[in-house]
């Protein structure tokens, strides 16, 4: 049942990516502490970027802790890159990356401990993003 579930999931994960690459925005929220369920978002992030599509990344709860100076977490295969550096690469391909309005002052963390490339998401901004017709969502 987890199996099946996991792969439905991927399947509606990857045809939500394909669809953002036709629509050409998505919207990627990252909220889990697990190393794959980020790497997940992540990979799919790079495809739709390399498929010319405008990403934005949010980063909440144990989620923001990989957008921290320091903390790069286990290497995932099979590329053995950690969350962090495919992160890095999200954002060198041009990915708009940010941690929730709620991540820096609940862990005591200031924004000049975010590696560079990401900010502190202001809410009314994030808000007024979603309702796009065209954005694409993902959340893992």
């Amino acid at each position: 049942m987890k199996k099946s579930l996991a792969l439905g999931l991927i399947g509606l994960a990857i045809t939500a990516a394909a669809h953002a690459a036709d629509t050409n925005e998505l919207f990627v929220n990252i909220h889990s502490g697990n190393a794959m369920a980020q790497g997940a978002g992540l990979v799919l992030a790079g495809q739709a970027l390399e498929q010319k599509a405008s990403v934005r990344v949010l980063r909440c709860d144990a989620a923001g802790d990989i957008a921290v100076v320091g903390k790069e977490g286990p290497k995932l295969k099979p590329r053995d890159v950690t969350a962090q550096q495919m992160l890095q690469g999200v954002i060198k391909a041009g990915a708009k990356v940010e941690v929730c309005a709620l991540y820096l002052p609940n862990t005591g963390k200031q924004a000049t401990d975010l590696i560079p490339g990401v900010t502190p998401a202001k809410p009314a901004d994030v808000a007024a993003h979603l309702p796009k017709p065209n954005l694409s969502t993902l959340a893992f």
